[in-house]
């Protein structure tokens, strides 16, 4: 009776597994139906341009960078809490989100800069100095294996016209062009290398633009006055060798011919908040002039986020043949003091020995010290605020301590951008060409610019803007002989042509995605 009876029990134990058995095979099935589909649903996308999605790996067709995976995470389901159709939609969706977002974030922090390997490619300024991390940046950028090509530059074609009795109205088109490329060494070791180049010297001519108060360099042996010099043809041509070691700590060399020191705050041209003013500060000459030097050597050491450095270079600056490159003499120093101890604020310290650098003055030696603060705020989706403070001091032979302050400040908002720039320069009659009963004297002046660009295209490759700028000009009453009785004013109209930022490609597919997710 026992043994049927243990018959029977292992019979209906077998018939209650079966159908647990199909369950668990259905299970099964389903799962492997849906990792092949998930499978089949692979698809790949560039770190440089997120938009570009397709099914098929290969090379990106903007760029030329090979393409990597979207891949997402998978999640291993409980019988009970298999997804449905549109939960596994909604999840692969998710992944891919976030996939191409930290992909997008990795690729930004592996945008290196061209001269120190440590630093993110949005701190380079010009030169060796440093802007905000959080910088935008208006370029092109080509990535051929390993190899990074950037190209930016400007270009203004405008009229301008300047009153009083030395000014002067006239139609050119101040420009510059830039080209940056880094490859990677061994570990943790970087080359790289910058060309910049201005045709100034036809556009400008020997003379230069107009502008008040602005002093500097010759032409015909005789010194400029109320007039921007022409940049050389060459204004940059320079490598670097970086190397990154343990506990933050990397170094770099930099040689330029020509090139820049490590002097003053970044160049006019290369700082966001003076990028949309066609006009050189008429302070220049106090704070960034040496940005381009035939003949330059500089060393860096850097620690996390404070950089120190050195160079020797040519104090004598570029001569009246702007084709042409000048004598290295290697004959003056200079030190800097860098930190940015924040993604939105850059600081620097200087002080640097120019021998002789105006050709016609050879005996005029000067000792310039520097300071300036560069905050960047980005303020959402291709919107931002740059301001810069610069302080810059020569200590001229003869002549004696001379003092220079410029405040900068540009806020962009899509197509829209306004600007201002206030400076106030301490300038000798010798430096503003006087006669000589007023040579000696010292006459403080001063500029205020109020600008707005409005872009005609945006965001598509180039940037074309349409803009205008009012100057007014302010002088001692000492000078009315000089420039007239009237109020020195200058006005313009400008094309403002460029690179779009170069993160706009990303911006705009991050919205898209955001928006697929409302």
């Amino acid at each position: 009776m026992n043994r049927h009876l243990l018959v029977l029990i292992s019979a209906i134990a077998l018939a209650a597994r079966a159908p647990l058995g199909a369950i668990d095979l259905s299970h099964a099935n389903s799962e492997h139906d849906y990792e092949h589909q998930h499978e089949k649903m692979q698809q790949y996308t560039c770190l440089m341009h997120p938009d570009v999605i397709t099914d098929h790996p290969g090379n990106c067709p903007k760029c030329g960078m090979k393409l990597v995976p979207l891949k997402e995470k998978k999640r291993r389901t409980s019988n009970i809490e298999r997804p449905t159709p549109t939960a596994r939609a909604t999840e692969t969706h998710e992944s891919h989100t976030a996939h191409a977002s930290h992909e997008m974030h990795e690729m930004q922090m592996e945008m290196h800069s061209t001269v120190d390997l440590a630093d993110p490619m949005s701190r380079e300024g010009s030169g060796t100095s440093w802007l905000p991390d959080s910088s935008p940046m208006y370029g092109r950028m080509f990535m051929f294996g390993e190899n990074m090509l950037m190209l930016h530059g400007a270009i203004f074609p405008r009229y301008t016209n300047v009153s009083t009795r030395r000014g002067d109205d006239r139609i050119d088109a101040p420009n510059w062009f830039m080209g940056m490329y880094s490859h990677p060494l061994w570990d943790n070791a970087q080359f790289g290398s910058r060309l910049m180049m201005s045709l100034d010297p036809l556009t400008e001519q020997g003379r230069g633009y107009p502008l008040l108060f602005q002093t500097g360099e010759s032409w015909n042996g005789e010194p400029l006055h109320d007039r921007q010099h022409p940049h050389d043809l060459f204004d940059e041509l320079s490598f670097s060798l970086s190397q990154k070691f343990e506990h933050d700590l990397s170094a770099y060399v930099y040689f330029g011919y020509p090139g820049e020191p490590a002097l003053g705050p970044p160049a006019f041209m290369h700082r966001p908040s003076a990028m949309d003013d066609p006009d050189a500060p008429i302070g220049h000459h106090w704070q960034d002039s040496t940005h381009i030097t035939f003949g330059v050597a500089t060393g860096g050491l850097q620690w996390r986020d404070i950089k120190i450095e050195g160079s020797i270079f040519t104090g004598r600056e570029p001569d009246e043949d702007r084709y042409d490159f000048d004598r290295p003499r290697f004959d003056s120093y200079s030190g800097r003091l860098s930190s940015n101890p924040t993604r939105n604020l850059a600081l620097q310290v200087s002080y640097g020995y120019i021998k002789s650098p105006e050709e016609l003055h050879p005996e005029t030696n000067i000792h310039r010290t520097t300071a300036s603060a560069i905050y960047n705020l980005p303020l959402g989706h291709d919107t931002n605020w740059s301001n810069t403070f610069v302080w810059g001091q020569n200590n001229a032979t003869e002549e004696g301590k001379t003092q220079s302050f410029l405040i900068e400040s540009d806020y962009q908002r899509g197509r829209d951008t306004v600007y201002v720039r206030w400076e106030r320069v301490q300038k000798s009659g010798h430096e503003l060409v006087l006669k000589p009963f007023d040579e000696s004297e010292i006459f403080p002046v001063s500029g205020y610019s109020l600008g707005y660009v409005s872009d005609l295209s945006h965001g598509k490759g180039i940037d074309i803007g349409l803009g205008t700028q009012f100057t007014i000009n302010d002088r001692p009453d000492s000078l009315d002989r000089y420039y007239g009785d009237d109020l020195g004013y200058a006005f313009q109209f400008f094309l403002r042509i460029r690179p779009s930022l170069h993160s706009h490609a990303a911006n705009e597919h991050a919205e898209h995605v955001a928006g697929m997710e409302k």
